[in-house]
């Protein structure tokens, strides 16, 4: 026996929560992509004055770069994850819900800081 329809409030207030949660999402992407896109910056400008000085300094900036890029793929991924979750949890009291297009955002904002930790990896 299938349920009976969600009225109209219900079915708006569940819209509301499940959006909250995508810009949730999309809050976490424009900081981890702030973190990835600056320690990627920060390991080229140093690597590109190393070129015209060699200077000596305190913590290496491909450290620095590396650091920053780690620390926005993992909050990334660990905001999917509670998101995934969420939405889960929502599903499961109110049935199928859309698909997260944040979700998909994430995974191509991933894919960008896993290539700028690979090209950072290697000094490229």
């Amino acid at each position: 026996m299938a349920d009976p329809p969600l009225d109209t409030s219900t079915r708006l207030a569940v819209q509301r929560t499940r959006l909250a949660s995508e810009r949730t999402l999309m809050a976490w992407i424009r900081t981890c992509t702030s973190l990835i896109t600056f320690g990627f910056t920060i390991f080229k400008f140093f690597q590109y004055l190393a070129t015209d000085k060699h200077r000596e300094t305190v913590v290496s900036p491909w450290v620095v770069g590396m650091v920053m890029i780690l620390i926005g793929l993992t909050g990334l991924m660990l905001a999917w994850i509670q998101h995934r979750q969420e939405m889960k949890a929502l599903q499961a009291q109110v049935g199928a819900t859309p698909y997260s297009i944040a979700g998909i955002m994430a995974a191509f904002i991933a894919g960008l800081g896993v290539l700028a930790l690979v090209v950072v990896g290697l000094r490229l």
